[in-house]
């Protein structure tokens, strides 16, 4: 059995009862060092929580223990569990380690190097020794086959099939573990691809195959290329994963069949996972997102910022209207993979992040991190570098003596040591006043990571709350949000789980796209409807994949990408329906042409407009179980368990309130300063802040004094 690190039950049933609905829902969140589990009996809206190692070696076994261990500590049947939702992050790791499956390609004559020309665009213009991306299929493993269809979808020379047969057959004996089918325009007409799917299915039943017009039906062949081969790389890796979850949870005695998050915040089936597991990349901190969404219909706030600061990194995302930012591409590894995801911004800044000088002198904070082994000098592990959570203990932020309730020693002394001998004594200052370096650094990466999604996005963050989670999002909140001129912030109950309670509030969502690229004129309304119906068939073969019975909440959302003629990037515009007519087609480029002049300044009213893309989304909709409240009656002093020296930027350092979260009450406000412990994460309360909790346990910071008195600035 994997080691139990923690654990929570709030109200749980009477031990051998199973509680009286007996329907339960298990969120499992999987992380690169810890996988969260959170059991939620959907009548009561009671939960338990527990943490597991991750096995990195073996991660589904992991997974399986926990769900074991997690029925256990609710003392719930398996047969009563009526939902399991995975959040993953085993397709990202591959990618990132290169432990993908080795792929081969077929491809029209002439056009096998795509992968290797790719775009002109460089990171770094003027650093010439930036090495390529790897992509998945390596040049000896792509074999070309004569066919060609124009732009247009008109066959301009026939597939020869007898080459496909042969390339097919060389990949056999080059035991590559999965086939990418990418012909060119075939986003136009994909007959070719089906032909060529069919013969690679008909040779080799057992290979692991995927074509371009099935994964990405859009133009831009080297996008194209690269997400198709990359899917068809994840493939095998995640069959194996998922065949293996699904038979564990199945021996465990769930009946229900498991689904698995995706990047766009929808839960779908292990089927259509194993079909585009490029789907998955973001699908843990999706749920985050997710969470953030269900936060704010809980506290009545429509504009949120979610902001989730883990050990390594941050993941920030707007939320406008309750609904996420979505973007339709996400480099990995230095790939441009094209699949719908939410507009997650991540850096590298966290609480392990190492503090370092570089050449210069200069104090830096990150990217690289101290990691969970040997981890901040502070956690007495063998860290001997400074990072930001060392920084946090000798300024009194965290406890110097024990974080996780008592289950972790800390050693104050390590961490001084450690921001002494590489950063105080090396500049010539106090051990103290680098260690207020070190938070400001990590301060300033942050706030440009929020000013990323929202100002460069056309969004004032004044207009939105933080809502803070992770296991150090709250502990830096405060100080983030006031860096960007926010004054509101938000502390969920179960920070450091929020990420495995949001995969609970996911509904099943599939995203689909179409190129049709024809002017914007009524003359190709025809061509541009008949993507639109091409669409609704693709959706409702996904409906019927997904199981989706004859009650099922069904909605659907539609899509149209339009841009100048000549320019190479598009904006998106929503649609009420999936037909357009002449009047609509002309308010759709009056909308184009005021949208691109907000987004990017200027608008060409007189110019050729285009549409490149029709897009639609459909959502099977799930009853959701309603949010626990909590006790109403309390004293606040009996929360406050002591006082300890505490350094805030308004005052130095000054003696503090420390407050169990856990002993807090609905109704409960106080003024900071103020630190807030519990067992998943600390929440710094600045002076002048007003600190309230709601009657879900929400906590909640309002800085608009600290603001007004104190001049901070957006």
């Amino acid at each position: 059995m994997a080691a139990r690190l923690w654990a929570a039950v709030k109200r749980c049933p009477e031990p051998g009862t199973t509680g009286i609905m007996e329907k339960y829902w298990i969120g499992i969140d999987t992380g690169g060092t810890f996988t969260d589990l959170v059991l939620r009996d959907t009548d009561s809206s009671v939960c338990v929580y527990h943490k597991v190692p991750t096995r990195t070696q073996d991660p589904a076994q992991g997974i399986l223990d926990g769900i074991r261990e997690l029925l256990e500590l609710g003392r719930v049947a398996p047969a009563d569990v009526d939902f399991v939702v995975l959040g993953t992050t085993l397709a990202t790791n591959a990618v990132l380690e290169g432990t993908w499956a080795r792929t081969g390609m077929l491809t029209t004559r002439g056009f096998a190097d795509v992968l290797d020309i790719a775009r002109q665009r460089r990171p770094h213009y003027f650093n010439l020794d930036i090495p390529k991306p790897v992509p998945p299929s390596a040049r000896v493993d792509r074999f070309e086959v004569t066919e060609r269809l124009g732009c247009d979808g008109q066959a301009l020379a026939a597939l020869d099939e007898d080459a496909v047969r042969r390339a097919v057959a060389a990949l056999k004996e080059r035991d590559v573990g999965a086939v990418a089918v990418c012909f060119m325009h075939a986003y136009a007409n994909p007959e070719h691809e089906q032909r060529a799917l069919a013969i690679v299915r008909e040779q080799w039943p057992q290979a692991y195959v995927c074509a371009s017009a099935d994964v990405l039906p859009e133009l831009r062949e080297y996008e194209r290329f690269v997400t198709t081969a990359v899917n068809a790389s994840l493939m095998p890796v995640m069959d194996r994963y998922l065949e293996r979850f699904e038979l564990g949870v199945k021996e465990i005695g769930v009946q229900r069949a498991a689904r698995v998050m995706q990047s766009n915040g929808g839960a779908v089936t292990t089927r259509t996972v194993r079909k585009l597991p490029i789907n998955t990349f973001f699908s843990g901190p999706a749920g985050g997102v997710m969470a953030t969404v269900a936060t704010g219909a809980d506290v009545g706030e429509r504009g949120l910022i979610a902001f989730d600061m883990g050990g390594t990194s941050t993941d920030v995302c707007l939320v406008k209207d309750l609904a996420p930012a979505m973007k339709s591409e996400r480099p990995m590894r230095g790939l441009p993979v094209r699949a719908p995801t939410f507009d997650i911004h991540t850096i590298g800044a966290g609480g392990g992040s190492l503090a370092w000088l570089d050449a210069g002198g200069m104090l830096k904070v990150g990217p690289k991190s101290a990691g969970a082994y040997p981890g901040p000098a502070a956690y007495g592990r063998g860290g001997t570098l400074p990072t930001v959570t060392d920084a946090n203990v000798l300024l009194g932020r965290l406890s110097p003596v024990s974080l996780l309730d008592g289950r972790m020693d800390v050693f104050p002394a390590n961490a001084e040591t450690a921001i002494r001998e590489i950063v105080a004594e090396p500049l010539g200052m106090t051990v103290a006043d680098a260690a207020v370096g070190i938070l400001k650094i990590a301060t300033v990466h942050m706030t440009g990571a929020v000013r990323v999604i929202s100002v460069e996005q056309g969004e004032d963050p004044r207009e939105y709350a933080l809502v803070a989670f992770g296991g150090a999002g709250p502990l830096h909140a405060a100080e983030v949000a006031l860096s960007a001129g926010m004054s509101r912030v938000i502390v969920p109950p179960r920070p450091g789980l929020l990420s495995a309670q949001g995969l609970l509030q996911s509904d099943q969502r599939g995203d689909f796209c179409m190129t049709c690229l024809v002017a914007a004129e009524p003359a190709q309304l025809g061509r541009v409807n008949a993507g639109f119906e091409a669409l609704q068939a693709r959706m409702q073969a996904w409906l019927q994949d997904e199981s989706a019975g004859e009650g099922a909440q069904v909605q659907r959302t539609w899509q149209i990408d339009m841009r100048y003629a000549g320019q190479s990037s598009e904006l998106t515009l929503p649609l009420s329906t999936p037909v357009v007519d002449a009047q609509m087609l002309d308010g759709l480029r009056q909308i184009f042409h005021d949208r691109h002049e907000a987004m990017l300044g200027y608008k060409l009213p007189t110019h050729d407009v285009q549409i490149v893309n029709v897009r639609g989304a459909v959502v099977i909709r799930s009853d959701k179980p309603a949010t626990a409240g909590i006790a109403g009656d309390g004293e606040l002093q009996a929360a406050i368990s002591g006082h300890r020296s505490v350094w805030f930027e308004a005052t130095g350092f000054v003696r503090t309130p420390i407050i169990k979260r856990d002993r807090l009450f609905a109704g409960a406000a106080f003024t900071g300063p103020a630190v807030v412990e519990q067992m998943d994460t600390t929440t710094v309360v600045p002076p002048g802040a007003r600190a309230s909790v709601d009657r879900y346990g929400y906590l909640h910071l309002d800085l608009s004094d600290i603001i007004n008195t104190q001049g901070f600035q957006a």
